[in-house]
Parts: structure tokens; C-alpha cells; sequence
């Protein structure tokens, strides 16, 4: 489990293609305590340490997964939002994040403000029903406020600290990013349906 408070942006350091999967190694101080099979979000998905160097490591990424994220589209050089799993003792500072992505949406518009930047995003079909005004959403693994929904979009409000330290200071309009909605909507609706 996560919090979606982003550690540091990482740097995507090798790509390995296989068959059916891709060995990803990242670089980052979050290695620093970690331990094989350890879990750290990476965009915010949850990745699993597979090896570790001096001040990187490597997780194998699934076909399945590829398909479902933004992570096949990384390259080497790329930055990634970075957290490692939280303890029993870990302040919750953003909301429960599983680091399993629903999908991936589209920045849509950008509009920076004096002190913070309104990010627009596509809101695919599927999830919309998850989402709600002010409630929680995790894009790229950072725990964000919904300050506007739309039928197909929302927005959120980023402060200087959320733009200087996360991927959403840099991605552009026609980038993707990947969405979790709150998994504890998903929850209730499966327990009024009744399935």
C-alpha cells in the first residue's frame, strides 16, 4: 500500500525488452532501505524489486501491465514519480493507494496561476463512476484533490511543491498518465450491487 505522496523522481536508467515482459531499472535514493521483493510505486504502479544496485533497482514489468500504464511508453532518461510501500508507522499524508492502475487518461490542458497550475485530464468511461468532486484520485502516483469534474475531464490544482517535485511539472498536453481511482468507492459499489 501507498499514500501517493511521491519521494522523489526517479530516472529511468535501462530498458530491457523480453517476450513478454520488459526488465525495468530505475535510479533513485528510494533504494537506499530497500530489500528484494520489496514494493515501490513507479508512476504509480507497484513494482516489485527484483535486484538491487548502489543507488538503483530492477523490476520486471508484465505484458499485462505494459498494456494497461503509461510504463511501456518509458524510455531511458525518462523521470518517474517514486514511493516507496508504506509502514504501520507511516503518516498518511495523501489518501490508500494500492499501486494497481485502472488506466491511463490524457492531459488535456494546462493553466498555470500565480502560485499553483490547473491540470486537466481525460476521465475514461469506465472510471468515471469512482470519481467525485473533491474526493481522491492518483495520477502518476501522486494523491490528488478532484477541484472540478466534468463529464469527460477533471481537474486538479497543483501547488508549487506538487509541480517541482512529480512528472505533472513537466508532462504537456497529449501526455499519458496513469489513473487509480479510490479503491475504497470500488468497494462499496460491489457491496450495494450485490454480486
Amino acid at each position: 500500500m501507498f499514500t501517493g505522496i511521491v519521494e522523489e523522481l526517479g530516472t529511468v536508467a535501462g530498458i530491457e525488452e523480453q517476450s513478454d515482459a520488459v526488465r525495468l531499472t530505475v535510479e533513485g535514493a528510494v533504494t537506499t532501505d530497500a530489500a528484494l521483493g520489496d514494493s515501490i510505486a513507479v508512476n504509480g504502479c507497484c513494482l516489485t524489486v527484483a535486484t538491487l544496485g548502489a543507488d538503483s533497482f530492477t523490476a520486471d514489468v508484465m505484458q499485462m501491465t505494459l498494456d494497461k500504464t503509461s510504463l511501456g511508453a518509458l524510455r531511458v532518461g525518462h523521470r518517474v514519480n517514486l514511493e516507496r510501500a508504506c509502514t504501520p508507522q507511516t503518516r498518511l499524508g495523501g489518501h490508500i493507494v494500492q499501486g494497481h492502475v485502472d488506466t491511463t487518461g490524457t492531459i488535456v490542458r494546462r493553466e498555470p496561476g500565480e502560485h499553483w497550475e490547473l491540470v486537466e485530464i481525460e476521465l475514461p468511461e469506465h472510471i468515471r463512476r469512482y470519481v467525485v468532486l473533491h474526493g481522491s484520485i492518483t495520477v502518476d502516483g501522486i494523491s490528488l484533490t478532484v477541484a472540478e469534474l466534468h463529464d469527460e475531464t477533471f481537474v486538479v490544482s497543483l501547488i508549487p511543491e506538487t509541480l517541482a517535485r512529480t512528472t505533472l511539472g513537466f508532462k504537456q498536453p497529449g501526455d499519458p498518465v496513469n489513473l487509480e481511482a479510490d479503491i475504497i468507492a470500488k468497494h462499496v459499489e460491489r457491496l450495494i450491487r450485490n454480486d
